[in-house]
């Protein structure tokens, strides 16, 4: 496969991904707000410091309020990573290889991507956001099953499903880190009936809740972070999605599961047994926002080495000499 459409097979899958996390975050976040008691404080400007990106938020609005941050993370055209920006992209990349995805899957991408675009268009107003928000995860999980339904499971699909994990890894870090250090207004209100209602929404945002539930009693701190860190079944807990993400990762070169050929499978394979022999209780001991910042830095790390490894254009001389030391 060369080098470009596999990269844009990547990159559609992690916008497509991202769009859907940002809709997650906006619609659990308008639901909090309801269930909380008068007097509480609104919980946007979490949701900036989700993002990374407080200083193009700060420049470009002047309040962070519900209209502010919806304008930010669902219809600015500008920030490259909106809901419609993110959409764009995917929509672009999904364009230069529609002789390798499915007609259906173009399709689907394309209305997604119609829907949101109508709002933009629109100034941003919907009647109901929250419909508007559930459309939205309905469109992107759609497009995830017809892609699952319709594409060979072969070396495209591993660098889609690649990317859709490692995306979703990412996103499931960043919410559970803002969570635990921003969204609580008071330390006094840990433990109560406030801090249970913030942890609830922190599943949701992942459609977690239910399944937490069925496992768990309660609510508590380590379980939490155990299920969405280390939940080998849960498909939105990081351990889970790094094992996707490494399998996918193997089945593109050949290596066989738990050996390496290159930096990327070096990298993703020493993060996933990181986690899978990492017990809850060290997480806790040396801090979280210590190991989620950890644990991001390593996954942007095999990031990295995923593009150098498939889709960074090397000069020919370098590429020659590789060659000729592979062979000597």
């Amino acid at each position: 496969m060369l080098s470009r459409v596999a990269e844009s097979i990547y990159w559609m899958a992690r916008y497509v991904e991202r769009a859907e996390n940002l809709c997650r975050y906006v619609d659990v976040t308008l639901n909090l707000i309801l269930d909380q008691p008068i007097g509480a404080g609104q919980q946007w400007e979490p949701l900036v410091s989700t993002t990374g990106d407080q200083e193009y938020f700060n420049e470009h609005y002047e309040t962070t309020d519900a209209d502010s941050v919806i304008q930010f993370l669902t219809f600015d055209r500008d920030y490259p990573n909106s809901i419609i920006s993110s959409l764009r992209i995917a929509r672009e990349n999904a364009r230069s290889v529609r002789e390798t995805i499915s007609s259906e899957s173009w399709e689907a991408l394309n209305e997604f991507y119609h829907f949101v675009l109508a709002a933009t268009n629109n100034g941003g107003r919907v009647e109901s956001p929250s419909e508007f928000f559930r459309t939205v995860r309905q469109y992107s999980q759609l497009f995830g099953g017809v892609v699952d339904a319709t594409m060979a499971h072969g070396e495209s699909w591993n660098f889609y499903n690649m990317g859709r994990m490692l995306e979703r890894a990412d996103k499931t870090t960043r919410i559970l880190d803002v969570k635990y250090f921003t969204l609580l207004p008071s330390i006094a209100d840990v433990g109560t009936p406030i801090d249970d209602l913030q942890w609830s929404a922190v599943l949701q945002s992942v459609s977690g809740l239910e399944t937490y539930r069925k496992r768990y009693h309660g609510l508590t701190v380590p379980r939490i972070i155990e299920f969405l860190i280390l939940d080998r079944a849960f498909p939105r807990a990081v351990s889970y999605c790094l094992t996707a993400a490494d399998n996918s990762l193997h089945g593109i070169t050949g290596a066989p599961t738990g050996e390496f050929c290159n930096s990327a499978e070096q990298r993703l394979g020493l993060l996933r047994s990181e986690l899978a022999f990492m017990r809850v209780e060290e997480i806790v001991d040396n801090g979280l926002h210590q190991f989620i910042d950890s644990l991001q830095r390593k996954m942007n790390s095999a990031s990295k080495c995923i593009h150098e490894t498939f889709f960074a254009l090397r000069p020919v001389e370098s590429l020659t000499m590789s060659q000729n030391q592979s062979q000597g």
